[in-house]
């Protein structure tokens, strides 16, 4: 199968980056949101990190005007029922997504295939929503996409054979390095990354050291090119969180449980980069 239209759900950090990454090697890209303005913010996000690449010699200013002129947008889902394949890149929020991937299944032609960027969410819950379980697949990207190599093609029990080689070439012609992940909360990334700056936070919340010491002791000791908890707010303390109540509630192992300082932070609107304020001020 070959993949030529590609649409992208969620205009955020993430899904603007997988619109630029695929738009910047030929795919015709449909960028998806609920508003406008989400929609503006992510062509403003694709048009900023082109500009960055163009200002260090990166790539020319051709490059960046067709890579821009391959991105299309909308606000309706419907008008995704070309795309040969769907990305999905919204909240981390397994009800929201369910929702979603059950829309998809009904008004998206019957050989789309329908990916999700989820950080930790059984990939087999949202095929089995889709109504279309061979055709559903994982596809998560890190942050941020333009600059990390990594993709975990998360593969369920029922993606068939065409789906997952499709979706792993696809990982290939973007410049990335495809790993073949079986179906598990968290996948191997998260399921490591996380539990690591969740037991950070536990170290700040029972006073064994502050922010910047356990961040310097990660980075100098164990080679960490950034430390636990800049890292966790450069995530979003939202997302760590979210991802962890997944792991928690799906591998049903106290090992998994959110720190309370997390769930204190995030209920005080406190969520790193994005709001100004996490364990560091921006």
């Amino acid at each position: 199968m070959e993949i030529k239209k590609v649409g992208v759900i969620g205009a955020g950090q993430m899904g603007a980056g997988i619109a630029q990454v695929c738009a910047a090697i030929g795919k015709e890209v449909l960028l998806c949101d609920m508003k406008e303005e989400f929609i503006q913010k992510g062509i403003n996000t694709i048009t900023m990190n082109l500009q960055k690449s163009v200002d260090k010699e990166r790539i020319n200013q051709d490059k960046m005007d067709s890579t821009l002129a391959n991105v299309e947008t909308t606000i309706l889902n419907e008008d995704l029922h070309e795309c040969d394949i769907i990305i999905e890149a919204i909240i981390e929020n397994v009800d929201i997504k369910k929702s979603l991937f059950a829309s998809l299944g009904e008004i998206t032609k019957e050989d789309s295939i329908l990916a999700s960027n989820t950080s930790s969410i059984p990939i087999s819950i949202l095929a089995e929503a889709s109504g279309r379980q061979t055709k559903v697949v994982g596809m998560h990207f890190m942050n941020p996409v333009p600059v990390m190599k990594l993709v975990e093609v998360i593969r369920a029990k029922t993606t068939c054979d065409e789906t997952f080689d499709a979706t792993f070439k696809l990982a290939e012609e973007l410049g990335k390095t495809p790993v073949l992940v079986n179906d598990f909360p968290g996948f191997v990334s998260n399921r490591i990354l996380l539990p690591m700056l969740n037991e950070a936070i536990f170290c700040v919340m029972e006073g064994v050291a502050e922010p910047e010491a356990i961040d310097t002791v990660m980075k100098l000791g164990m080679g960490h090119p950034m430390g636990p908890l800049r890292l966790a707010d450069f995530i979003g303390l939202d997302t760590c969180l979210a991802i962890m109540q997944v792991l928690h509630r799906d591998m049903d192992d106290e090992k998994y449980r959110p720190c309370p300082l997390l769930i204190e932070m995030v209920n005080n609107g406190k969520l790193g980069n994005k709001t100004g304020e996490g364990f560091y001020k921006y």
